[in-house]
């Protein structure tokens, strides 16, 4: 029997977390439609996502074409802001530990891309020195918001511009979600949930590498 899921529906599960929420944006509206139960870390999407064509600051202050830089490479894609209290640093740290044990080649292959949804305080120094810590070679990028939510929308993630709070602190609202891209074709097949560790992404990653399906 066909079971169809709606990521968009799972997504407003996981809506609240504190000085970072995670959001999908419109909750009525699905943001992707997969196939069958979703027993494992990654769900493989029925229809793959186009990357985003988006050019943006990387940490070097220079600019940087999504599409073109990456074309034909393994690619991991995640929306965040390096202020983030929980989501974010957990997030880039699982995947620099998964990264840490592949192949010297296999590492070299892939790209991990972090595109921040706090562009204002996210300056390409800032984005540097935070991704530094993680993995020297994860690609930070930044710029025009309505750029960056535009982009995080086409791939069914939704982002919401900064809030200050009348404390003065700013809430940032974004999804959680990793979105793997296969080299063969530059689309993104597989997508992971908040939670995913470290172990489960290492796992996945050499098929991902392979354009195979975790």
């Amino acid at each position: 029997m066909r079971t169809t899921i709606k990521i968009g529906v799972a997504l407003a599960a996981v809506a609240a977390l504190a000085g970072c929420g995670a959001s999908s944006g419109d909750s009525k509206e699905p943001l992707a439609v997969v196939s069958g139960a979703a027993s494992k870390p990654g769900t493989l999407l029925d229809a793959p996502f186009s990357k985003p064509r988006l050019t943006l600051t990387d940490t070097h202050g220079k600019p940087y074409d999504l599409v073109k830089e990456t074309a034909g490479r393994p690619v991991l894609l995640f929306f965040g802001y390096t202020h983030c209290p929980d989501v974010c640093p957990t997030t880039m740290s699982d995947l620099a530990i998964a990264k840490s044990r592949l192949s010297k080649p296999d590492q070299e292959k892939l790209r991990v891309v972090f595109v921040s949804t706090d562009p204002a305080r996210d300056t390409p120094q800032r984005l540097g020195s935070w991704l530094a810590a993680q993995d020297k070679d994860f690609i930070g990028l930044t710029g025009d918001f309505g750029t960056i939510q535009q982009a995080a929308k086409s791939v069914g993630v939704g982002i919401e511009k900064p809030v200050t709070e009348k404390d003065g602190s700013i809430t940032v609202t974004h999804g959680a979600e990793v979105l793997a891209f296969w080299p063969k074709d530059d689309k993104g097949h597989v997508l992971y949930m908040s939670g995913t560790t470290s172990d489960e992404f290492a796992a996945d990653l050499p098929k991902l590498i392979r354009s195979e399906a975790p």
